[in-house]
């Protein structure tokens, strides 16, 4: 993931090297562990859906909350977090931020319930939002200018572990799971790591201010936030609420909502008193433009691990540590494309962004040939190519998307550009999680009956080699057929329907559904996923063809000269 910055990193004063703070590189590792755990309990939670919604009985709404409910509470609140932490200080906003995602990870691991889940997890977006940028400016106050990249590297570093750790490790956490309750510990991890790192920020890092920093625009804030929430909620919920009026009406209401806060900024900027959001950076082409390719491409990433994860184990019932491994090549992928994109960006510009944007279309493609010919004899390594190609395209665009971007804009913005950047790549990977969600959970309950069609013949001879009597048989199919239909459309898919047979004996009958179930269920996942990643692949042949909006790398040194830009 490419490095965050934001505008306190432009308005920061050059640190004189007599100021360097001697404890600084010891400082840096605390810091760091702030972006390890916010990038970590992204990733993580991927591999533990499964485990949460049959452990709290979540509905397929609830978990893709889970996931978007955190990421929209962390991208509306970054630019805030980031100038809280000028105006009030910056070790104490980190300390404040960490103990709030402390605790807000204890709350999701004690969690009995999924809403009280959900609201833990909005905390813990919240928290990270105050805590993420202070890392980012205590590198930029601590650190002379020779050290700041090497500073900055390692903190990149250090996200790329996150990403790449985290299906595996939650994977570990669950795999001998004989409770249920092992999902909790996914969360519970951060206890330790955050109590050390609140310790040790209290003793390592020095406080600092920005002077002349901006006011904030809580306005600004409340109002993105009840429009974001407006178009999200429906969204999420409306699928298993039936598509009600008042889905609908929450939709329509999102937009003199949202239109409410673009007025409302361009009055705050008229007037002198520091938006959230400076709409004027929109006049600026390559920021205009490569605002709507990330946040369009950064709507794909998420949502394709939602519906994979998802597919893996409740569709083929992969453990949670097999389905970690298997998209293991993914992250390897996207490391080491994102080492090399940064070295080939100063040569490709925004080429980098189409070729990584382009893999990703291949990568897809393939993931969708190779399970539909592998179909319920999908076992994982056969992916392993199709994911390598997957992560070489995402590394290339996540880790030099930002650099491309701005190389547009003129110096003086380049912090602004880089909070607002930010924050509409989270909104982005929110949105497209609500998105998919309405796809893929669609498609698997109008799926079923085909579905369940394909396992007719197997039931049947299994049925007859149990010895059921021909006048049985027909009935017996028809009762699959139902029980199978209502588990697809059930908003619980752990809970056990009433068309269903409620037996627990073990025998040849009882393994003849349990075994046609098993098939079909595997074919619905499958075939849903394969028509789900055509969003993926849409967006990601979008940004592709997004890119070309993207003015020449140029541009910046044209304006650094003095030369007009054109927007």
């Amino acid at each position: 993931m490419a490095k965050t910055v934001t505008p306190a990193e432009a308005t920061a004063p050059p640190m004189a090297e007599q100021e360097a703070d001697p404890r600084r590189w010891i400082a840096l590792f605390v810091v760091m562990s702030a972006a390890f755990m916010v990038l970590l309990d992204i990733s993580i939670v991927n591999v533990a859906i499964p485990a949460i919604q049959r452990n709290l009985h979540a509905n397929f709404a609830e978990v893709q909350f889970v996931l978007a409910g955190y990421q929209l509470a962390y991208a509306v609140v970054l630019i805030t977090g980031s100038r809280l932490g000028d105006l009030y200080g910056r070790r104490r906003m980190f300390m404040i931020g960490m103990a709030g995602f402390t605790i807000a990870s204890a709350l999701c691991g004690f969690a009995q319930n999924p809403t009280m889940l959900v609201a833990s997890r909005v905390l813990q977006g919240l928290m990270a939002a105050l805590m993420f940028p202070q890392a980012l400016s205590v590198i930029q106050v601590n650190f002379p200018p020779r050290e700041r990249a090497a500073a900055f590297g390692l903190f990149g570093a250090t996200i790329g572990v996150a990403t790449i750790t985290g299906p595996l490790v939650g994977g570990l956490i669950i795999r001998d799971d004989v409770t249920g309750q092992a999902w909790r510990f996914i969360f519970l991890v951060n206890l330790p790591i955050g109590i050390a790192a609140i310790a040790a920020a209290a003793v390592l890092l020095r406080e600092s201010r920005a002077p002349g920093a901006a006011r904030l625009d809580l306005v600004g804030v409340l109002l993105v936030s009840a429009g974001l929430f407006l178009l999200a909620y429906p969204l999420v919920e409306g699928r298993d609420a039936g598509w009600p009026a008042w889905a609908y009406v929450m939709l329509v209401a999102s937009v003199p909502v949202l239109a409410a806060f673009v007025l409302f900024e361009r009055q705050q900027g008229r007037l002198g008193r520091n938006p959230l959001v400076d709409l004027t950076l929109f006049r600026n082409r390559s920021f205009s433009a490569g605002t709507l390719m990330s946040t369009v491409f950064l709507s794909g990433v998420p949502s394709f691990f939602l519906i994979f994860g998802l597919m893996l184990q409740i569709g083929h019932d992969f453990s949670a540590l097999r389905a970690g491994l298997t998209t293991i090549p993914f992250s390897m992928g996207t490391a080491v494309a994102s080492g090399i994109s940064v070295r080939l960006a100063p040569r490709l510009g925004k080429r980098i962004l189409a070729i990584g944007s382009a893999l990703l279309v291949i990568g897809m493609l393939a993931v969708i040939a190779i399970v539909r010919a592998r179909g319920n004899d999908l076992s994982g390594p056969e992916l392993i190519p199709a994911l390598l190609v997957c992560g070489l395209g995402l590394g290339s665009v996540v880790a030099p998307l930002v650099t491309v971007i701005l190389a547009g804009v003129p110096p003086r913005i380049a912090g602004a550009a880089s909070g607002v950047l930010t924050t509409t790549q989270q909104i982005g990977g929110a949105i497209g999680v609500a998105i998919i969600g309405v796809i893929f959970f669609g498609m698997l309950g109008s799926r079923a009956d085909i579905a369940s069609a394909s396992a007719h013949l197997q039931l049947r001879s299994d049925l007859a080699a149990a010895g059921l009597p021909t006048g049985q048989i027909d009935s017996a199919v028809a009762t699959f057929d139902r029980c199978f239909s209502d588990r697809a459309h059930s908003h619980d898919p752990t809970a056990v329907p009433a068309s269903c047979p409620q037996t627990a004996a073990d025998n040849a009958v009882t393994r003849a559904f349990a075994s046609a179930a098993s098939a079909a269920k595997g074919r619905d996942y499958t075939q849903s996923l394969e028509r789900a990643l055509l969003y993926n692949i849409g967006v990601f042949a979008l940004s592709a063809l997004l890119v070309l909006a993207l003015p020449r790398g140029h541009r910046r040194r044209e304006e650094a000269r003095g030369l007009p830009a054109a927007h």
